[in-house]
């Protein structure tokens, strides 16, 4: 059993503030039952529809490790019908796929070494047998339409092939390369007849680079020449390549197949060095169409700094679509749109669908009739299924749920399966008989319940809340109320401040960085979706182009200010806190007013100007800036930065980034540290691994939570002694016990 400390449950001082007891059952959230919830994933449905294969990956705390096994569920009788397939203790078995006829599926797993290899089983009993041992191992593999193969790609990094084995006899056959090219395959996919594979692979391959590594020369260029990709096909009984892009002019992004087998749909990513790095590739990228049958390629874009989808080609193989930004002439941040075309309408224009939607609009997938598109959007704090009519362009919105939807049809059964999560169900899954039938709650067959431990947990309710900011246009967002609320009692406040800023916080689970665990210790939580957030339209969310925080900052106070008004939040304790974008506003804040009693700030910007060079975006931060060259423009940047009004800052300051962070770099973070050490403002550092914009792994995930929220206790509130690292230690077990024994009293 584990013991946990008051920074991990609720300590006595914060459970004397709540106004009701909690249900004799139940006890608040913690940070701990958030490490331990398991996620669910990689929907298979069957051939036949009557069942599906998904995969349930368990955390192990202890050993701060997670392990995925194969569960399989009846398509028709939902939840009471799962059960687990495999079971590995230390192992994990994942991405199942199903043999053309349904009677046996093929997965991936390291369950004999440290590399994955390929093994099949039946759904109804038996146990699995092993299909390959690749030296490399697998990484990736699929049954061809036709049901004649099994091919999977293996190889040292970077160098990978395909082998193709006969599905008819997957253990007794002998893998046969199928490709031989100088450098690896990167994405590939079987023509819609299972004749050939397509694939994308660079076109050549530096074994200097590769050796000066292995010889200790370690040192990463930026932006380093890498070589363009171009398409290829193979044919799969006779192991033969084609060449089938040859332009110099781009590189082979990505690619779409035709149903039909007449058509692919290539992004053609830009030669130019600068601008192929991972947020910049798509911004210079256009697109292209080749019809198969005479190896004729029409480009079908042509701008700069306009990022367009990939392609989607209609059931009917009548239409060919793609979103991409309202404005395609210049670089905005415009609301999505479709544009459509026939396919064989050669040099044609395309109509745009969807223009009076003030969202943005996609293609998810198409009705059988090749009529309707349907796509999810965000709705203020939901997230609806809409649908798009081809021929109108009119959009309609076809679901009411106060929840996060998102809805999607397996492109080879055609099953609906709804993604959903609100704020007292975990992510999970459903299926309806048809997309028509999704409107109808009633209509739903819930199919996966992984963690049914969160229905003896008290949380907070969760509302959608308004109010009209200081220039009188309305704002919104999520208000989570402390478990145990009663009407008239204040309390203290924790304004969550979601990132992005293009993101909303929604009618989510445990959404604003694990609010729950703060409402379980008797905070109310607001999730402001201020000025630049999404989901409240076009509008709304440029209205900060040009003056980055001023109106978001104050849609954030006018929503603290109508709590206030309301009577449900004590003004004189409030904390705030945030990610990315919301670290921008935390210390945007941090440096407007001293009304908040401490600040969390995470991956958050001090100075624009430093920041530019140092990150891995460029061209929207300018255009949020003000459109301006940093170059010839510092004042503008300055201007819009914490940093030049850092001596108003007075409240107390925890500061999380990741050391190697490429999108909002430590540096920032050194500076905001630095500045209020030298300005005498109680302040904290903690620098964690990794090179990713998030905290990578579980046990600093943890870290960062714990003492954020003991930072928020001690300043806010009054209570507890601040982080101790007795906090995380005790949630480690040995063989005699925790760690370190918690204090009850403290």
């Amino acid at each position: 059993m584990r013991f946990l400390s008051a920074a991990l449950t609720v300590s006595v001082a914060a459970l004397a503030t709540f106004g009701s007891p909690l249900a004799a059952q139940q006890r608040p959230f913690t940070f701990m039952d958030v490490q331990e919830l398991k996620r669910a994933g990689s929907w298979t449905p069957s051939p036949d529809g009557a069942w599906m294969l998904y995969t349930v990956t368990t955390p192990d705390w202890d050993a701060a490790e997670s392990q995925t096994d194969i569960h399989l569920v009846s398509l028709s009788e939902g939840v009471s019908s799962s059960r687990q397939l495999t079971y590995t203790d230390d192992r994990n078995e994942t991405s199942p796929a199903w043999a053309a006829d349904g009677s046996f599926f093929v997965f991936s797993s390291n369950r004999d070494g440290e590399e994955n290899q390929l093994y099949m089983m039946r759904h109804d009993g038996g146990e699995a047998r092993k299909v390959t041992d690749a030296g490399e191992g697998v990484s990736g593999f699929a049954f061809s339409p036709d049901g004649q193969w099994l091919v999977y790609r293996s190889g040292e990094s970077d160098r990978e092939q395909l082998y193709r084995l006969p599905a008819g006899d997957l253990v007794g056959g002998e893998p046969e390369q199928l490709t031989d090219g100088e450098a690896g395959i990167d994405q590939w996919d079987f023509s819609p007849d299972g004749s050939r594979i397509y694939f994308a692979r660079p076109d050549s391959f530096d074994e200097d680079e590769v050796k000066r590594r292995e010889q200790g020369f370690t040192v990463d260029v930026r932006n380093a020449v890498t070589p363009l990709s171009s398409l290829w096909s193979v044919d799969v009984a006779a192991a033969t390549e084609r060449r089938e892009t040859s332009d110099a002019s781009y590189s082979v992004n990505s690619f779409t197949l035709s149903d039909d087998g007449r058509w692919i749909g290539i992004t053609g990513g830009s030669p130019e060095r600068y601008e192929r790095n991972i947020t910049a590739q798509r911004l210079y990228a256009d697109l292209y169409l080749k019809e198969i049958a005479t190896g004729e390629i029409e480009r079908l874009t042509d701008n700069y700094e306009i990022g367009e989808g990939g392609m989607s080609f209609s059931p009917d193989g009548r239409w060919v679509a793609f979103s991409a930004p309202d404005d395609l002439d210049r670089y905005s941040m415009t609301e999505n749109r479709v544009y459509i075309r026939e396919v064989d309408d050669r040099g044609g224009a395309f109509r745009k669908l969807g223009a009076d939607f003030d969202q943005s609009s996609s293609v998810g997938f198409w009705s059988d009739d090749s009529e309707t598109i349907y796509f999810n959007a965000g709705v203020t704090v939901t997230t609806q299924l809409h649908a798009l009519d081809v021929e109108s362009g009119e959009v309609r919105q076809l679901t009411e749920e106060r929840a996060a939807l998102s809805v999607s049809r397996d492109d080879d059964t055609g099953t609906i399966l709804i993604g959903y999560s609100d704020p007292k169900t975990p992510p999970t899954v459903f299926t309806a008989a048809s997309v028509d039938d999704v409107a109808d709650r009633s209509a739903w067959t819930q199919l996966v319940d992984v963690n049914p431990q969160i229905r003896d947990i008290a949380l907070g309710e969760e509302v959608e809340v308004n109010w009209r900011s200081s220039d009188g246009k309305m704002v919104g967002g999520v208000l989570v109320y402390p478990v145990g609320y009663e009407e008239g009692t204040r309390y203290p406040l924790i304004v969550a401040i979601h990132g992005g800023p293009a993101s909303a916080d929604v009618l989510r689970f445990n959404g604003g960085y694990n609010a729950q665990v703060y409402a379980g210790a008797g905070y109310a939580v607001l999730k402001p979706n201020y000025r630049g957030s999404r989901n409240y339209g076009n509008a709304h969310r440029t209205d900060i182009v040009g003056d980055y925080f001023t109106m978001g900052y104050e849609d954030i106070i006018t929503g603290v200010d109508h709590l206030i008004a309301e009577g449900i939040v004590d003004g004189d304790r409030m904390g705030a806190l945030g990610w990315s974008a919301g670290g921008h506003w935390s210390n945007w804040i941090l440096t407007q007013t001293d009304r908040f009693k401490a600040i969390s700030s995470g991956a958050g910007t001090m100075n624009w100007i430093s920041m530019y060079a140092q990150s891995d975006v460029q061209r929207n931060r300018q255009f949020y800036v003000g459109d301006g060259f940093l170059y010839e423009d510092f004042d503008t940047y300055f201007d819009q930065s914490p940093l030049k009004y850092i001596t108003n800052a007075v409240t107390p300051t925890m500061i999380h980034v990741v050391e190697g962070d490429p999108r909002v770099p430590s540096p920032q973070s050194v500076e905001l540290h630095m500045a209020l050490k030298k300005l005498d403002v109680p302040t904290e550092l903690f620098m964690y691994p990794g090179r990713s914009h998030g905290i990578p792994d579980p046990r600093n995930r943890l870290v960062k939570a714990v003492s954020e929220m003991s930072w928020m206790d001690y300043y806010v509130r009054g209570i507890g002694e601040k982080f101790e690292w007795r906090q995380v230690l005790e949630t480690l077990e040995g063989e005699d016990g925790p760690v370190v024994v918690s204090d009850p009293e403290r």
